[in-house]
C-alpha cells in the first residue's frame, strides 16, 4: 500500500465529454455537472477546449459568478494565431489554464525551433499576467524524448507549474507510460499530469503507472467519456487509486450516482460489464463466491453503494435447453 500520497484529478468531462459523438451539452446540462462533479468532491474541472476557448470562457465565468467552488481550467493552443487573447481572458476568468504544444513532428509547428519559439511566447505571455498556468504536450508518446525535455524544461523556466503528457492516441502501454513519465519527472521540478486514451482499453492501467512513476495528477472523463473510445475513466481511476492507497478528495458514495446523472445528460449509457459501476459488477453465477467474496471482488461492493447478488444459475425457462435464434442457428435463452 501507498503511503496515503494525494493525487489531483482533473475531470475534463465538459470538455473530452463533448467530443464524445451526439453527445451535446446544453448550459443548463454543463451547470448540473459541474454541481455534480463539486458534490462528488472532483478538485478540478476543465470547461475550456482550445478549439473554442473564448465562448467556453463564458461558461466558466457564469459559473464563477454562480459561486460554483471547483478549480475551473482550460486548454489554450500556443500556436494560433489568437493566443494573446485567449490567454488574456483566460487569465481574467480561469483558476487554472495550459498552455498546449504538440511534440510531434507530425503536427504543426513541424519544426522544434519553431515549436520552442512559440510555445516560449505564450509562457512569456502568460507570466506577464501573473497566470497560474502550466504546459501540455499532445503526441508526446511520439516525440523525440530529448525535444521534450528542452520543451518542459523551457516551459517551466519560464513559469509554468506543472506539465501534462498526453497518450492522445492511446497507444502506450503501462510499461512506456511509467518509463516516460519517470524521465521527465527526473527533469522538472514541477507536478506532473498524465492524460490517457483509452484506444486499447488501457487508459486506466496507464494512469495508474504514471502515479506510481511519480506523478501528480491524472485526467478523467465521467464514464470514460470522450473522443473514439473515450479517456481515463474517473470512476475506475478513483477505484484502482484507492485501493493501492492513493487519496484523491473524491467521495466514493457519491461516484455511481455521478455516474448515473452523467450518462443520463449524456445519453450515453454504463455498458452493464463497466467496471466499478456497471450492473453486473458484483453479480455471481455460483453460490460458492457467497462464502468468501473478496476472493472474487476487487473491492467492496458497499464502497460504492454497489449491489452485490446471486443471480440464476440457469435459463429463466429451467430448461437449459438450445433454442432457434432469428438467422436459423441456436442459442441458449436469456437470462
Amino acid at each position: 500500500m501507498n503511503t496515503q500520497r494525494r493525487i489531483v484529478l482533473k475531470d475534463a468531462t465538459l470538455r473530452e465529454g463533448l467530443d464524445t459523438p451526439k453527445v451535446f451539452f446544453s448550459p443548463a446540462q454543463k451547470w448540473r455537472i459541474a454541481r455534480e462533479l463539486e458534490a462528488a468532491g472532483v478538485s478540478e474541472a476543465e470547461i475550456v477546449a482550445p478549439s473554442r476557448v473564448l465562448s467556453d470562457l463564458e461558461d466558466a465565468r457564469v459559473f464563477k459568478e454562480k459561486g460554483l467552488s471547483i478549480r475551473l481550467s482550460g486548454l489554450i493552443y500556443s500556436k494560433t494565431g489568437d493566443c494573446d487573447r485567449e490567454i488574456e481572458a483566460a487569465s481574467r476568468i480561469l483558476d487554472r489554464f495550459d498552455l498546449l504544444m504538440p511534440a510531434s513532428p507530425k503536427r504543426a509547428p513541424f519544426e522544434a525551433e519553431e515549436k520552442l519559439r512559440l510555445l516560449k511566447q505564450a509562457v512569456n505571455q502568460a507570466a506577464a499576467h501573473g497566470a497560474d498556468f502550466g504546459v501540455g504536450f499532445p503526441h508526446c508518446f511520439h516525440a523525440n524524448p530529448a525535444l521534450l525535455t528542452v520543451l518542459a524544461e523551457d516551459a517551466v523556466r519560464g513559469g509554468a507549474q506543472r506539465i501534462t503528457l498526453y497518450d492522445t492516441n492511446g497507444s502506450r502501454d503501462p510499461f512506456e507510460v511509467h518509463n516516460f513519465v519517470t524521465l521527465i519527472k527526473n527533469k522538472v521540478r514541477v507536478p506532473i499530469f498524465f492524460h490517457g486514451h483509452n484506444d486499447l482499453g488501457m487508459a486506466t492501467a496507464n494512469s495508474l503507472a504514471a502515479v506510481q512513476a511519480g506523478a501528480d495528477g491524472l485526467d478523467v472523463t465521467v464514464n470514460g467519456l470522450g473522443d473514439r473510445a473515450g479517456n481515463a475513466p474517473l470512476e475506475q481511476v478513483v477505484a484502482a487509486l484507492y485501493l493501492k492507497g492513493y487519496l484523491t478528495g473524491v467521495r466514493l458514495e457519491e461516484i455511481k450516482g455521478l455516474c448515473a446523472k452523467i450518462a443520463a445528460e449524456s445519453g450515453v449509457d454504463i455498458a452493464k460489464l463497466a467496471p466499478v459501476v456497471g450492473e453486473y459488477v458484483c453479480w455471481h453465477r455460483s453460490p460458492s463466491h457467497l462464502r468468501n467474496p473478496s476472493l472474487f471482488e476487487a473491492f467492496d461492493p458497499e464502497l460504492f453503494h454497489v449491489t452485490r447478488q446471486l443471480t440464476e444459475s440457469e435459463p429463466q425457462n429451467g430448461s437449459g435447453a438450445v433454442v432457434p435464434n432469428d438467422s436459423g442457428g441456436t442459442e441458449r435463452p436469456k437470462v
